[in-house]
């Protein structure tokens, strides 16, 4: 029971530093120029607390799954695409490449903040879609 608590702080953690991530990272976007993008300053850091926190969200996730004996609730699914959702706009936001245009790393921001307030709809709100 205490390891169970632990690793759901853990997870809320995860949660909390990949909302700082997206709220730093929409703030650098919407502030520099196009030419701006690949040296942006904070890119690295920003990469870095993205990585960590979806670290933390994948591991501390798959052990609180293993530890309730992968007991799913049919919500849990939706939730799993929309994290693969935001894990892949994540990468086109923030792709070390200078031909994505600054206005298709602000849609996949978008689009992770759009999946980022789906997911953490579906955990508060716990939808029974049978």
């Amino acid at each position: 029971m205490l390891a169970t608590s632990w690793l759901s702080v853990l997870h809320i953690m995860g949660v909390i530093l990949l909302l700082s991530a997206l709220v730093l990272g929409g703030i650098s976007l919407f502030q520099t120029q196009q030419q701006q993008v690949v040296t942006l300053k904070w890119r690295k850091f920003l990469i870095a607390l993205q990585h960590l926190a979806l670290t933390l969200l994948l591991i501390s996730g798959i052990a609180l799954l293993v530890m309730m004996q992968f007991k799913i609730e049919t919500w849990f699914y939706a939730k799993i695409i929309l994290f693969l959702v935001l894990f892949s706009s994540l990468i086109k936001a923030y792709k070390n490449d200078s031909s994505i245009l600054l206005i298709q790393r602000k849609a996949g921001w978008l689009l992770a903040c759009i999946a980022f307030v789906a997911i953490y709809g579906l955990v508060i709100l716990q939808p029974n879609f049978t």
